[in-house]
């Protein structure tokens, strides 16, 4: 039996099909990966009928791909989706092998602002080792220059060869892949988000408008606060497609639910599984419905401390800013930016949330709103439909009326 990954889906890619022996097994990414780039599957001889490409979640089904018969038992972990629950190890992950790096490199990465949620965001994306060339930008004389030449000091230390530059402009960055904005004023003590609006806006619309110009064909990430309203304001600057403009909010928040729920339940923050969908902000929705505990309803789990932590998690930025006493959280922004441009490398099409425009999805049309998404090497390639409650459904609709609202306020103030 042979495992097929997407090395052999990508050597395909020029003859449009590829065709299986009758023990091949194809891996969940390496179909996902043939699926992006339209070939078809073809079971035995090239005379044999295609077999069709069909989108897999958890695992895969226990049939043979090309032909009658089961997998061995117990089926190759290798076959499972990265992070997707395999049964047999009772409800435990079995981690897939990361794709091989040669064919999924970009040549480069543009993180506007060296402080410190750019700096995070830089040294995870360099320790991924799947970026030719990471270009922090700061107007700040000497920052980005400075921030870049420390962390190329630590790539012996850490193990990458990606190259680190700093420039004082986007340009001079050059055309990007893939453009994280995190640049803008944090939020100080006794402030919200929505306070930091009119100031950031004076800074995210030029930056967007450069990284429009300068990487049409990219993708814009936006960390900068209030999310929701910056997200929105970056595809209007930029002039570039919805799904290539996402905020990096879902993934953040998500994470922060895990590490409370995990430490409430005495389990890793890993086996908690939940989105954290609506606004970044006091609009946000986590789905109790869909929120699992090492396979356990959440509730079962917490019991009636669950909508505390759901409490404290829409608050966490607050509280880490209270204790900070000085700027904002920095360290999991960093790293939930840089994951997700990590998981559009590699063409990872995992359910995640993040901040992107709908288009009549959960009934919510041309606002940028936190949803369940799959992305990939474009940006977003699918909002997922999951299911609901119909009290959830309304609370992300309204969530998402409130940032229309604030988006309108904005566009008001700013005379269009």
């Amino acid at each position: 039996m042979s495992i097929i990954g997407v090395d052999a889906v990508e050597e395909a890619a020029s003859r449009g099909r590829l065709i299986l022996g009758p023990r091949d097994r194809l891996t969940p990414l390496a179909r996902d990966r043939a699926r992006e780039l339209d070939i078809v599957i073809v079971d035995g001889e090239p005379a044999s009928a295609p077999v069709p490409i069909a989108p897999l979640d958890n695992v895969i089904p226990r049939v043979a791909l090309g032909g009658p018969g089961a997998l061995p038992s117990p089926p190759v972990p290798a076959l499972f989706r990265r992070g997707a629950p395999y049964a047999g190890l009772r409800g435990r992950s079995v981690p897939a092998p990361a794709p091989a790096v040669g064919k999924t490199r970009v040549a480069r990465v543009t993180i506007v602002g060296a402080g410190n949620v750019g700096t995070h965001a830089a040294m995870r994306l360099a320790e991924t080792d799947l970026v030719d060339e990471i270009v922090l930008v700061d107007v700040v004389e000497g920052l980005a220059k400075g921030v870049a030449l420390d962390l190329t000091h630590a790539s012996g230390l850490l193990g990458f060869a990606t190259r680190v530059r700093g420039e004082a402009s986007v340009e001079a960055a050059g055309e990007s892949a893939y453009t994280i904005i995190t640049a803008g004023r944090p939020r100080r003590p006794g402030m919200s988000r929505t306070d930091l609006t009119q100031t950031n806006a004076e800074i995210v619309g030029p930056l967007a408008r450069a990284v429009g110009t300068t990487s049409p064909r990219g993708v814009l990430v936006v960390v900068t606060n209030p999310l929701d309203e910056m997200t929105e304001l970056a595809f209007t600057a930029s002039g570039l497609p919805a799904s290539s403009v996402i905020g990096m909010a879902g993934l953040l928040d998500s994470a922060r639910f895990q590490a409370l729920a995990g430490a409430a339940a005495h389990a890793r923050p890993d086996a908690v599984a939940a989105l954290a969908l609506g606004s970044h902000g006091d609009e946000m929705v986590i789905p109790l419905s869909q929120a699992r505990i090492d396979g356990a309803d959440v509730a079962s789990r917490l019991g009636a401390g669950v909508d505390a932590l759901v409490a404290r998690t829409r608050d966490s930025g607050a509280e880490v800013v209270g204790l900070l006493g000085k700027g904002s959280a920095f360290i999991t922004p960093g790293l939930a930016a840089a994951r997700m441009v990590e998981y559009m490398i590699r063409g990872d099409r995992r359910v995640v949330s993040a901040t992107v425009r709908a288009d009549g999805h959960y009934g919510i049309r041309d606002v940028f709103v936190g949803l369940p998404v799959r992305l990939g090497r474009a940006g977003v390639a699918e909002i997922v439909d999951v299911s609901l409650t119909p009290a959830e459904r309304g609370w992300v609709v309204e969530a998402a009326e409130q940032i229309r609202a604030r988006v309108g306020s904005l566009s008001a103030a700013k005379g269009g």
